[in-house]
């Protein structure tokens, strides 16, 4: 078994309030569980309005499937436009 976990920062603009906020992070996360049927959260800055730390977990029986579902998920955070992806972490552990 091969697991994929990482957190991803996005940087959310013209956010002024929390509410403004949930809305993306729960758009992105929705979308994420959807498309990938990964596990996926909002793990750190909650309190913070312009930033979303958001973690995610893949589980598969390749390393390679794992490797590609997260560039998948990626590249759908950076292409549904709402948010600037400024950080990423990835970790691929083999069980």
């Amino acid at each position: 078994m091969v697991v994929g976990c990482g957190r991803i920062v996005l940087r959310i603009h013209d956010c002024r309030s929390l509410k403004a906020k949930r809305r993306v992070v729960k758009a992105v996360i929705a979308r994420i569980r959807n498309h990938f049927n990964a596990s996926v959260a909002e793990i750190e800055d909650n309190d913070v309005y312009q930033r979303a730390v958001i973690g995610l977990a893949v589980v598969s029986n390749t390393a390679g499937t794992v490797d590609a579902r997260i560039e998948k998920i990626l590249d759908l955070v950076e292409d549904m436009g709402l948010a600037e992806l400024a950080d990423s972490e990835m970790e691929i552990i083999h069980l």
